[in-house]
């Protein structure tokens, strides 16, 4: 494994302060091709943040449908790639015979959005149905879920430059976030620490700094998690996919309030009543 690239680099800018230019200086983070490859061929590569790359690595995998789990997972090997880094995944045998198989029907190149993908419909694919485990949060944990992934942002609160993802269960706190300049990213790199630490999806919340699109979603879907917040607003077919999914989806979270737009019955309110 290549040594890490730093994920913050300090330069010299020009500042507009006081009514006059003068010099300052300005963390920023970095950004590099990142590219994946199983068995010798790489399957996507993207622009990331080089930080976490092995919880990166596994919760792309199973984002994609490449792992079902961590154990399908032998090793990860990071390697300095021209400007960028290579991120060579070994699978165990099953798992690796299957992707083989889906590369032959792979009709042309990927993009770094949804990588692997065939046709509108797949772009578009359904998600799991996220199990119904009893997980019920409260606005208060909404809240200090949000606010406790904010506090965890080293890197953002150097650069103010990065997205952020966290998982947070109800009585146990955050117990991890993960940070890149691609919100996709940084919700990979969440996936990939939970499932790398043996944790359930479906006992926690995910939280997140950006938008909630619809493969936020479908990530979120994927870990098991019923619940994901965000600070700021959903798409229309992020709610619609939220729903189809039977998962609770929370936005525009502030500091005491939030709009609930599926499922709000895992929200509960003070006095044990769920919101109607």
């Amino acid at each position: 494994m290549t040594a890490p690239l730093p994920p913050l680099s300090t330069l010299t800018a020009a500042a507009w302060r006081g009514g006059r230019l003068q010099p300052a200086g300005r963390v920023v983070p970095e950004e590099v091709p990142v590219a994946f490859s199983y068995g010798g061929t790489t399957h996507a590569v993207m622009m990331a943040t080089p930080a976490d790359l092995e919880d990166f690595a596994y919760g792309f995998s199973l984002a994609e449908g490449i792992i079902a789990t961590a154990s399908d997972v032998l090793a990860v090997d990071i390697m300095e790639a021209g400007d960028g880094l290579d991120v060579q995944v070994t699978l165990a045998e099953p798992e690796a015979d299957a992707l083989t198989a889906r590369r032959r029907r792979m009709a042309g190149p990927v993009g770094c959005g949804l990588c692997g993908i065939e046709s509108i419909e797949q772009a578009t694919r359904a998600v799991p149905h996220v199990p119904d485990h009893g997980l019920t949060v409260t606005p208060g944990e909404i809240e200090a879920a949000i606010g406790a992934l904010s506090a965890a942002q080293v890197l953002n609160r150097e650069s103010r430059a990065v997205h952020g993802a966290g998982f947070y269960i109800p009585g146990a706190g955050l117990l991890a976030a993960r940070e890149d300049v691609g919100r996709h990213n940084a919700l990979d790199k969440l996936v990939g620490a939970v499932l790398r630490r043996g944790m359930a999806g479906m006992a926690g919340m995910v939280v997140v700094t950006s938008r909630l699109s619809v493969e936020m979603v479908q990530k979120a879907a994927t870990l098991g998690s019923p619940v994901i917040a965000a600070i700021s607003a959903p798409t229309a077919l992020a709610i619609r996919t939220a729903e189809a999914a039977g998962m609770t989806l929370v936005g525009i979270v502030r500091a005491d309030e939030f709009e609930i737009f599926t499922r709000p019955d895992r929200i509960r309110t003070p006095g044990d009543r769920h919101v109607a």
